[in-house]
């Protein structure tokens, strides 16, 4: 029989860590008590992957959200496509069931993006769902049948308007800077400002009374007019009407790009964002990577779509990095979430079937990810998630002390042979692993999982 080759793990050093409650930051500076619901935030953890909704009259245009109006579609045109706007095969039932089919424990929906419009029946403007011909908000639907199915309900809202009178920023413009700050001088903008909050305040107290979210998901805060100190209140706002509320750090403006991290308790914000990207390891501070199924947020013909094992091994690497994953889709305009996004949702749900133990309810480690293997933990086990066959042994660095009492495939649970000494592990692995796509192994220990030290680099 062909030699086995054997694979390791190359250790460069050591974290002195232990996996913490996450501390971002609460309310910021300007609130040092208001922190951080911290039951309501271990909830949220727990549950690790998400479904993210970008929908609106756009989806007419089959362009992104926001960002197309006076881009790819004139502003009058995009402007007024609400009146276009009628998804009579919009059922609240399927979309939540799609997202439980998947394995999603919450749903993110953009009830108001840069544009404007809101997908409910406001009170404070008429640029909404009640004004089209469908004739009725989508918000209450959801937000029941999230209830029944057992699904967290959240939503999404922009802070910026491109659409509003009061909002003092004008996209697209040839002057605009997509990180440009400058102090408010000007007596009619602060004017103009004030009433613009007091508009998203309202709109956001009539969000959490009618629908009684779990999440507030904030974007467009990086636009010169939103400031710091307007972060800050805001979530002080938010949390006075619901005290265990999570709301995410793009209320203020503590987020560094699109990696989306905040690391200092200046700013506000419940946990981090990465977008487009997995996150960083990181178990002191909680964060959510958003990223889209396809290529675009809002609904695309024929956009391509992630395959199975990118995927899947994008909510491994993500939770493997102690992060929850949002995975975005564009339902169409007739209301309907495309059936190949439907499919390929079901496909992840499938392996979580099997292997959900170790994702719910894990923290990330002991073990930094890499392309080939990510870990997870909870309670005396580490799950070792191999993404790449190593084709034979698998050898790894582990902590003195602490015993394994038993190793097994998850998928299954076929033991896997092992032998143990002061300082690694070696894993007697079959040529074929029972799960082409990520094989799930558990170690068993005589000690808590949780507790041990987190191996900074390796790779093998």
């Amino acid at each position: 029989m062909k030699e086995l080759k054997k694979y390791s793990l190359l250790v460069f050093s050591l974290l002195s860590v232990t996996i913490a409650s996450a501390q971002l930051s609460g309310g910021g500076e300007a609130n040092p008590n208001l922190q951080t619901n911290q039951e309501a935030l271990k909830a949220f953890q727990d549950k690790r992957f998400g479904m993210f909704i970008h929908w609106g009259p756009v989806t007419l245009r089959g362009t992104e959200i926001g960002w197309s109006r006076g881009n790819d579609v004139p502003t009058e045109e995009y402007d007024n496509l609400y009146k276009e706007f009628n998804p009579v095969l919009f059922n609240a039932a399927d979309w939540v069931q799609t997202a439980k089919n998947a394995g999603m424990k919450y749903i993110i929906l953009t009830s108001r993006h840069h544009d404007g419009f809101s997908l409910w029946d406001s009170q404070y403007t008429d640029y909404d769902m009640a004004s089209t011909p469908y004739g009725k908000g989508v918000l209450k639907d959801l937000a029941t049948e999230c209830k029944k199915q057992n699904i967290d309900f959240g939503l999404y809202y922009s802070i910026c308007d491109w659409q509003h009178p009061d909002y003092p920023v004008v996209y697209p413009d040839p002057n605009y800077k997509f990180h440009l700050e400058k102090e408010i001088t000007d007596p009619v903008v602060k004017a103009q400002m004030d009433r613009y909050i007091l508009f998203i305040k309202n709109q956001l107290k009539e969000l959490i009374d009618n629908y009684d979210p779990s999440f507030i998901w904030f974007d467009g805060e990086w636009e010169w007019a939103w400031t710091h100190e307007m972060g800050m209140d805001l979530y002080a706002y938010l949390r006075g009407i619901k005290g265990d509320l999570l709301i995410n750090n793009r209320v203020d403006k503590g987020r560094q790009g699109m990696e989306g991290t905040t690391k200092s308790n200046i700013y506000a914000g419940d946990y981090a964002t990465p977008e487009q990207r997995v996150g960083n390891f990181d178990n002191e501070n909680a964060w959510e990577t958003c990223m889209t199924i396809a290529k675009q947020w809002a609904w695309k013909a024929n956009d391509k779509i992630k395959s199975k094992e990118e995927c899947i091994h994008t909510l491994l690497q993500t939770v493997g990095g102690d992060g929850n994953l949002l995975f975005n889709v564009g339902p169409m305009a007739d209301g309907r979430i495309e059936q190949r996004q439907i499919d390929r949702l079901k496909e992840m749900g499938d392996w979580l079937e099997i292997n959900g133990e170790a994702v719910y309810g894990t923290r990330g480690g002991p073990y930094l990810p890499t392309d080939h293997m990510v870990s997870t933990r909870k309670g005396n086990n580490i799950y070792l998630h191999l993404l790449k066959n190593p084709g034979g042994d698998l050898s790894l660095p582990f902590a003195k002390g602490t015993k394994i009492n038993k190793a097994y495939f998850l998928d299954g649970n076929n033991d896997v042979d092992f032998n143990q000494d002061k300082a690694s592990i070696n894993l007697k692995l079959p040529e074929t692993l029972p799960d082409d796509i990520a094989t799930v192994i558990v170690l068993e220990l005589n000690k808590s999982a949780v507790d041990m030290e987190v191996i900074e680099r390796m790779r093998y």
